[in-house]
């Protein structure tokens, strides 16, 4: 018994020394340097992307023109309006005009897969507006056709992709209302 007793002290004293040597390799390493303001901006504007562009493939064609109460937009307008929106950034920055209204008409968009392939090349587009700038170019003005405002393209950016965040959180009511679990909210593999 005294034998099994001192094991189990062992190799407890063994595994905190082990974990000690590797917090102490971990403090040890340095940091990795940040990343500039472009790359962050371009990876925010990816993620909120991928999130709504998952979505978009993911929900049911069938209930595209779903809405959770009458005064609600459809699944699809969503979607096109988070889009369509994106080019009131993407447009002034790549020196063109700003769309003529914020929500596309559902007609023009009558399958699901051209949603999804509305919804994956406005943040493309977007995407590449924010590389073609890259850091030099997040403080260039542009007019803010909402607020008839000058501003720089990096804070127009970053408000779409709140108003992009603001839309995915109304989705994923969308997704619960019909019964079903959104994308992010299931189990990783």
């Amino acid at each position: 018994m005294k034998k099994q007793m001192v094991g189990a002290v062992l190799a407890v004293l063994i595994l905190a020394a082990l974990a000690s040597a590797q917090d102490a390799m971990k403090k040890e390493a340095p940091p990795k340097p940040a990343v500039g303001p472009s790359q962050y901006l371009l990876e925010n504007w990816n993620d909120i992307g991928r999130k709504l562009i998952a979505m978009a493939e993911d929900f049911p064609e069938d209930k595209y023109d779903f809405r959770p109460v009458p005064a609600q937009r459809t699944f699809a307008e969503q979607l096109l309006h988070a889009a369509n929106v994106n080019y009131f950034f993407t447009n002034p920055a790549m020196g063109l005009k700003p769309p003529g209204e914020e929500n596309p008409k559902r007609e023009q968009y009558k399958t699901k897969a051209a949603v999804v392939e509305f919804v994956k090349k406005s943040f493309a587009d977007g995407a590449a507006a924010i590389k073609q700038k890259g850091d030099k170019g997040m403080n260039d003005l542009l007019v803010d056709p909402f607020a008839n405002q000058q501003t720089r393209v990096s804070d127009m950016a970053w408000g779409l992709i709140e108003h992009s965040g603001e839309h995915y959180g109304q989705l994923v009511v969308y997704y619960r209302v019909a019964g079903l679990v959104p994308p992010e909210s299931r189990p990783k593999k």
